[in-house]
């Protein structure tokens, strides 16, 4: 009997102990996971006239998906004809159909896609929003959206033109904030992540297309800007593996992917990737792939962009791991299917 107590005591503290083990591990396990902040995001795209902005947006909604992004909103920095539709079709096939979208309501460009892969989005996939008429102004929208984030919070991810930006930072008090632009965007945006600018000098589309716009935003946008420039995206050709699955069906991102790629010679191995690069920045960071240059943008009036190496707050993305690893990466990501 003795023995028997013995053996069922220390029996019943060693199961005493793993259970304590267990339970460490579970409560260790559940601290990682609260530790990885979800990041909140504001994307600002021109959806067009290329189209690495849909392998764009397929990031953001896997990475939502995962629990590492919460999409606040989708802005065109365009608006032509079609736009808030097709970002209307995009949100929608991801299973989110109310995230808020914005379109300029003032000066901006209306050219669309030439490949005219909207067209086939807007008529095959369903969508509540059918015109541009139906989306509020961009501005307002990011008023309204950062008045009620907390402070410090909020990632703004550009892959489009600087004219939303720039419109924000002129914007003063309304009904949904008391503050102006700059103080609104001061008290809760974190950091801009923006597919901008060739480096360390040269032109780029984004920032040559609208130069003023894009001098007035680098001059008064006071937090961090990390930039993914044109020379990092030109290494990291996607799409090619989206296009042929047949496991992949009646989805927009395929199809736009299917379309576009045979109708440029360029894009034969794939299309070059520059708005992917953006979101994966802006969401994962920019370790393990990217090392980051500290200093200041200048753009010239005719939209051309140097840089000056200093301790501003500017940054901008230099290769660390190979544009191959990142290209699968991306791959991958954008076979995403939303279930």
């Amino acid at each position: 009997m003795k023995r028997f107590l013995i053996c069922f005591v220390v029996g019943g503290m060693g199961l005493m102990a793993a259970c304590s083990n267990k339970q460490q591990k579970q409560n260790q396990q559940e601290k990682t996971r609260d530790s990885v902040a979800t990041v909140n995001v504001i994307f600002d795209t021109d959806m067009g006239p290329d189209y690495d902005d849909v392998g764009a947006i397929t990031l953001l909604h896997y990475y939502e998906n995962q629990g590492k992004a919460n999409i606040l909103a989708t802005m065109a920095s365009t608006k032509y004809p079609r736009v808030a539709a097709v970002l209307n079709v995009l949100n929608t096939y991801f299973k989110k159909p109310d995230i808020p979208i914005g379109v300029p309501k003032g000066d901006a460009l209306t050219t669309a896609d030439w490949q005219h892969w909207s067209d086939t989005l807007v008529a095959k996939y369903p969508h509540k929003i059918k015109s541009n008429d139906e989306a509020p102004d961009a501005v307002k929208l990011y008023r309204k959206i950062l008045s009620v984030q907390p402070d410090s919070s909020v990632t703004i991810i550009t892959v489009g033109f600087f004219n939303n930006i720039a419109d924000l930072l002129k914007s003063k008090a309304d009904e949904y904030s008391p503050l102006t632009g700059p103080q609104l965007i001061e008290k809760k945006v974190i950091k801009m992540v923006s597919m901008a600018g060739k480096f360390p000098s040269g032109r780029e589309f984004n920032v040559d297309e609208q130069p003023a716009a894009s001098k007035y935003v680098f001059e008064n946008f006071n937090k961090p800007i990390i930039f993914s420039g044109y020379e990092i995206g030109a290494k990291i050709f996607t799409g090619l593996p989206l296009i042929n699955p047949k496991e992949i069906k009646n989805s927009p991102v395929q199809d736009v992917f299917r379309i576009s790629i045979p109708m440029a010679d360029e894009d034969s191995i794939g299309r070059k990737s520059w708005d992917q690069t953006a979101v994966l920045v802006g969401v994962n960071g920019h370790e393990p792939y990217y090392k980051l240059q500290q200093g200041t943008i200048k753009v010239t009036d005719g939209g051309e962009n140097s840089w000056v190496k200093n301790n501003g707050n500017h940054y901008y993305l230099i290769e660390k791991q190979s544009p191959k690893e990142v290209e699968k990466l991306i791959n991958d990501m954008m076979m995403y299917q939303p279930k």
